[in-house]
């Protein structure tokens, strides 16, 4: 039995950046052996094992032929007679199919380092095309590696757009989906992630609601950039300068849905694509089963980002009602997040990535100013039933009136 650290541990060690997880590849043991020794088996499709010390994954090396569609669809093979190169061929990339003895060898049978060296993603065989989920993935290492100069090599490009092109990207279930997306959220450069999928022609069977803004035009007053999908990433963008939190981002790229629903002879003026945007949503989020937490900002981000650009020029009523509708009295820190979106949305325009947003800060004075109303003061003063409800509506009206006042005269 011989044990070897592979995949990413090998690839961030040559790249000199953190690794977060180790895993290791067993060649010549069986499952029964590895339970001997005190390892725990874990996963259903094929026998992964947890070292009964460090909790590591270990797996039987192993080959796969495609049996069916989708990402489930392989029949597997982990018996002794596996070699390790049999193993690391099935690999997405040349990058994540090295391997490390224990003396610190590496084993790179791909090409793996010299890849790093020119900062290529390469797939590593012709079986790359049998897993439709390695176009997501490849992807998300774009978005990974984008800042280090990594680029998809041209024939990886090219099957991949075979994928996309073979329908098999729609065998993939909403869960996939939505975990390598949620995955490419959280890297560095994350709208490369959504660039390259539609470069590959995948953005289609994955994100079809984002994918119609593309090649929509905006007015270029407003817009420099004209086309609505360009904007989109590049709010993206803005959005990953301004916050970690992949709701944010996401919010940020999905709240101009409603714009693939502006008739042709509207083009380029988007009216009331604020709420045409809200059911294109909804639909995304339920068939891809995306968390709330995203669904939730993202609407709000739809319906209200226009507000929210307008803020200075909002009534104090009209400056009660948002907060009133977007719940950011009891919910502060998810319209905190909000104006993270609206203000990404702003400077996700070509040439406009500097300019100032005022409007978060004023609308959190805003709201500050309604927080300071003390309501068991008004329930105190006698206030009754129904009553108690408009009383707190004007006490707020009045705050903000006066935070409003106060803006004026600085």
């Amino acid at each position: 039995m011989n044990i070897y650290l592979v995949g990413g541990a090998v690839r961030d060690q040559l790249l000199n950046i953190p690794s977060k997880d180790k895993d290791w590849v067993v060649v010549g043991s069986t499952p029964d052996e590895l339970i001997a020794d005190g390892y725990k088996q874990v996963g259903a499709d094929f026998p992964v094992f947890l070292h009964p010390q460090s909790q590591e994954e270990y797996a039987l090396a192993r080959t796969e032929r495609k049996s069916g569609h989708g990402y489930q669809g392989f029949s597997v093979d982990f018996g002794k007679h596996v070699t390790l190169e049999d193993d690391l061929i099935r690999r997405d990339l040349t990058i994540n199919a090295m391997a490390q003895d224990e003396h610190g060898k590496i084993i790179d049978p791909f090409h793996g380092q010299a890849d790093i060296q020119h900062k290529i993603l390469r797939h590593v065989s012709e079986a790359f095309s049998e897993d439709p989920l390695r176009v997501l993935r490849v992807a998300r290492f774009a978005a990974r590696f984008h800042h280090l100069g990594f680029t998809i090599a041209p024939e990886t490009l090219e099957l991949m757009q075979s994928i996309s092109e073979s329908g098999e990207l729609k065998h993939l279930t909403p869960e996939r989906v939505w975990v390598e997306t949620q995955r490419a959220l959280h890297e560095k450069s994350p709208w490369i992630y959504f660039e390259t999928l539609k470069d590959c022609n995948g953005l289609q069977a994955t994100f079809t609601e984002l994918d119609k803004l593309f090649g929509v035009p905006q007015p270029p007053q407003h817009h420099p950039e004209i086309d609505t999908g360009l904007h989109s990433l590049l709010s993206l963008k803005q959005a990953s300068l301004l916050s970690q939190d992949g709701d944010v981002r996401f919010a940020a790229l999905m709240h101009d849905l409603g714009k693939a629903l502006t008739k042709q002879e509207d083009w380029p003026r988007h009216i009331a694509h604020e709420t045409l945007g809200l059911k294109p949503i909804q639909a995304m989020c339920d068939r891809l089963k995306i968390p709330n937490t995203y669904r939730e900002l993202t609407l709000k981000a739809c319906e209200f980002h226009t507000h929210i650009h307008r803020a200075l020029e909002l009534k104090a009523s009209t400056v009660l009602k948002v907060f009133k509708q977007c719940d950011a009295l009891r919910k502060p820190d998810r319209f905190a997040k909000l104006l993270l979106v609206c203000e990404a949305d702003a400077k996700g325009r070509t040439g406009l990535e500097n300019t100032p947003y005022p409007q978060v800060q004023y609308m959190q004075r805003m709201l500050e100013s309604c927080n300071q109303i003390n309501n068991q003061a008004i329930i105190a003063s006698g206030v009754k039933g129904a009553e108690i409800g408009k009383a707190i509506d004007q006490a707020r009206l009045d705050a903000i009136t006066q935070a409003q006042s106060l803006e004026k005269n600085k």
